[in-house]
Parts: structure tokens; C-alpha cells; sequence
């Protein structure tokens, strides 16, 4: 009986290390990845192309400014980590910046429709999504004329291997700043009328990129932006109906949600008409409030605490800024403990959430397909 019972546990044994030998050869290997998107997972573009961030951003992790408007590291840095790949440059930073494996064209303030503001106005970025993709149209060309025409190593080991575009993973990381316009210089139903032209702009940009050869697409799509918490401090005396559940504002995130919808219908969509390529869509969106919703379980603070800034009453400084208040210049630092906030700036996600928020989207249980981005190849 136990020499039949040791057999069976070799057999489901010998069984478990061919099913996961077979998922290890299954998996993508992607050698690069190209990402598309705003502040969300911009790694220092907004920072070279106008102002550099300043500290506090980037004390967390890097010891010092980054690029990103954070602690410390992004959802796109530990997605890079989990494929074993180095942090991304930023496409505009030309000092230091090496592509072998990989871009990043995303800018803070970007939105998928062009926006006719300025980023010194309400802080639009110009490189919307189809200017991204102009760049990545131009950044493939050049450096696969500079690959061939190079006669040292030196030079090709910062460079792309041309045949490996094709073999990259392409994310994309926008829309929460249409959003913001859209609250911003539209009533809810002029907004919802634009949704339709906008989740369009997004399809045409996977196109695009589809035809420069990329087939494999990691879609997120658009947060929570009514739990972040300068929407909700934005409305002082809420009444019935301004907040939902989770006490974020309901329209913001009805909005956020009707986008999505739209979205993921068009991700399907182009689905049966790039059959040969592979588009994952991420839903974030519930990644996100699952964290808001169980913060205290998972050992931060509730969603409407901020790490770094000064807001009191009408007095708003932003994260690492000073401004002077009743004759006292007061510094908008950062909190002791970062780890403990879900917001590093009243906008943005602190490391310790990008983190959380990244172990969970991996594993492919907020895709559709539901499968992890190691398999998010064809």
C-alpha cells in the first residue's frame, strides 16, 4: 500500500515538473518593451522635455530625483522587473539613456486627444498618444540605421536589435488626463458624447503601432480618478448622491467606468482585425479600488491621506514646493513613512502602492484574457 501510494506522489511529481516545463517554454521571453502613456508611467520624459521633478519625488527607492512623479518606482518599473528587464529610459532624456531593451514615450499630462492647453496652463502635456507614436515611429528608424551603420559594440549594446521590435511587448497607460479635461471643460453629457472619438484616437494608435510591427499589447485601462484624494477633497460638502460606496466622487468614476467599457469593447474588436497579434486588456480600475477597499487590511492608511504636500482649508502647496501662508513660507514635504500611503501627492501612487497594484495585474488576474504578462504574447 505504501509503495503504491510513494508511486502515485512520484507520478503527480513527474506530471507537476512537465506541466510547468511546458508553461516555462510557453512563455514570452520579450526581449523589450515600449510604453505609451502619461504620469501613471512616465519615467522621466515630462522631467527632460520642461521642468526636472524635485525632491522629495523619488526619495523612497532611487535616493534622489527620477523623472517620476512619485516616491520612488511606478506599476511599468516593476512590471520591467517582473520581465527581468532594466527600468526604462525616457525617449526624451538623451543623457545616459540606453534602449537596448526597450522605450518609454509616455510624459506626464498626456491625454489621447489632443488637448488645446498648454502644460503651462493646466499642465497638458503636448506629446499626446498619437505624438508618442510619431516618436516611436522615428525612435525605430533611426536606431535600426544606427545599428546597421555601427562599427563598435559599444555603440550597438545601447541600441535596440532591430528584428526584436517585432518580439517586444508593447503597454499602453493613458486616458485618465482625458478625463480630467473633460470634467475640466465639458458638462458629464458632452463628455460622454467625446468618449467615442477618444477610445477611436486609442484604437487608431494601436493600429498604428501594429502596422511598425508590434503584436503583443498590454492595454490598462483608466484608474479610479474620483478616489484620488484632491477629487475627493474638491467636494467640501458632499450631498447625497456625490459620493458612491466607497466614498469617491460617483460621477468621476461613473465616467471612468464608461470609458473602460468602451474601451475593452474596442480591444475586442480589434482583436478579429489584427488576428496574428495579441491584445490583453488590464483592468486596473478594479485593481485599484480592490486596494482602497481592503487599505487598513493591507496596511495603509484610508485612500484620502496624502505623503507629500500641504493642504489645509484653502491652502494647497504641492509635493516639494513652498509658498508663503499668513507671512510664513511653509515647505510641502514629505510623511515619515511613505509605505503607509496609497497617495504620494493627492494625485499620484506612492511605490508602496504601485508595488501592491503591480503583483496583482502580473498574475493575469485583472486581464481579459486572464493571463499573466509573461504569457501576454501570441
Amino acid at each position: 500500500m505504501k509503495m503504491k501510494m510513494k508511486m502515485k506522489i512520484q507520478m503527480a511529481f513527474t506530471v507537476a515538473s512537465i506541466l510547468i516545463s511546458m508553461a516555462d517554454s510557453r512563455a514570452c521571453d520579450f526581449p523589450a518593451v515600449y510604453n505609451f502613456g502619461d504620469s501613471n508611467s512616465d519615467t522621466g520624459g515630462i522631467s527632460a522635455a520642461f521642468y526636472p521633478t524635485i525632491l522629495p519625488c523619488g526619495e523612497t527607492f532611487f535616493h534622489k530625483t527620477a523623472g517620476r512623479g512619485c516616491d520612488g518606482r511606478l506599476i511599468i518599473d516593476f512590471i520591467a522587473k517582473h520581465l527581468e528587464l532594466p527600468y526604462l529610459s525616457a525617449y526624451l532624456n538623451s543623457i545616459g539613456a540606453n534602449f537596448r531593451h526597450g522605450a518609454n514615450f509616455a510624459t506626464g499630462g498626456s491625454t489621447i486627444r489632443r488637448q488645446n492647453e498648454s502644460v503651462f496652463e493646466n499642465g497638458v502635456s503636448p506629446f499626446s498618444l498619437d505624438i508618442q507614436i510619431v516618436q516611436f515611429r522615428q525612435f525605430k528608424n533611426r536606431t535600426i540605421d544606427r545599428y546597421l551603420e555601427a562599427t563598435d559594440n559599444s555603440t550597438k549594446s545601447t541600441l535596440p536589435i532591430p528584428e526584436e521590435f517585432s518580439k517586444a511587448l508593447f503597454t499602453i497607460d493613458i486616458g485618465q488626463n482625458d478625463l480630467s479635461a473633460g470634467f475640466r471643460k465639458m458638462t458629464n453629457d458632452q463628455f460622454r458624447t467625446a468618449i467615442p472619438d477618444i477610445i477611436n484616437e486609442f484604437a487608431i494608435a494601436i493600429e498604428d503601432l501594429y502596422k511598425e510591427g508590434a503584436r503583443a499589447f498590454w492595454v490598462h485601462n483608466t484608474g479610479p480618478i474620483g478616489c484620488i484624494p484632491v477629487a475627493i477633497r474638491g467636494i467640501s460638502n458632499p450631498v447625497p448622491g456625490d459620493l458612491d460606496q466607497n466614498g469617491c466622487v460617483k460621477y468621476q468614476n461613473d465616467a471612468a467606468l464608461e470609458f473602460n467599457r468602451q474601451l475593452k469593447e474596442r480591444v475586442i474588436k480589434l482583436r478579429a482585425n489584427l488576428s496574428d497579434a495579441s491584445l490583453v486588456y488590464v483592468d486596473v480600475f478594479a485593481a485599484k479600488i480592490k486596494l482602497i477597499t481592503n487599505a487598513k487590511e493591507e496596511g495603509f492608511m484610508e485612500k484620502g491621506a496624502i505623503c507629500c504636500g500641504y493642504h489645509e482649508g484653502n491652502d494647497h502647496v504641492w509635493c516639494g514646493n513652498k509658498k508663503i501662508i499668513n507671512g510664513n513660507e511653509v515647505y510641502a514635504g514629505s510623511c515619515d513613512d511613505p509605505f503607509k500611503f496609497i497617495s504620494w501627492d493627492g494625485v499620484h501612487y506612492t511605490e508602496a502602492a504601485n508595488h501592491w497594484i503591480a503583483n496583482q495585474i502580473v498574475k493575469g488576474s485583472f486581464s481579459d484574457p486572464p493571463i499573466p504578462i509573461t504569457h501576454a504574447c501570441r
